[in-house]
């Protein structure tokens, strides 16, 4: 379930990227929320081993969140897959768009329980078949418990 396109935002633009074209950079400070319009984008993370893919996003995924919502540097650099055209909202632009419409919000919060779902679904089928054994899961899962506080 995508973020409603025909919803037009204040604080807004469309910008349009090639492929392989980086949108932002993990460590960037930018705020802004990513809306697919057309298009594809991939969400890589740097790690000891290289770039590994956390996720691809299609039309009507929102990416950036992590750094609006919680205002910290982006996590990952986000790519262009092929051709797209990204609508870009300003972090005052989202808080108005919430004021404005309640079902913005309740559409970004099914996208997002939607994502905690399907990580977890992954964690669980890489315990479930040997990939990731049970004491480091645990330990995955109380360095999380460990963060929260």
């Amino acid at each position: 379930m995508g973020i409603d396109l025909n919803s037009r935002f204040k604080f807004e633009h469309e910008k349009e990227f090639l492929d392989g074209e980086i949108i932002f950079s993990e460590g960037d400070s930018g705020r802004d929320l990513y809306i697919i319009q057309e298009g594809e984008v991939v969400i890589r993370k740097k790690s000891d081993v290289g770039e590994i893919e956390l996720v691809r996003f299609s039309r009507g995924d929102f990416f950036g969140d992590m750094a609006l919502l919680q205002g910290i540097p982006r996590f990952a650099t986000a790519y262009s897959l092929g051709k797209s055209k990204i609508l870009i909202l300003q972090p005052g632009g989202f808080l108005l768009k919430i004021r404005r419409d309640p079902t913005f919000a309740f559409e970004m919060l099914q996208q997002l329980s939607m994502r905690v779902k399907n990580s977890s679904e992954r964690f669980i089928q890489a315990v479930s078949e040997g990939k990731l054994n049970n004491q480091v899961a645990s330990e995955i899962l109380n360095t999380q418990e460990a963060t929260k506080n």
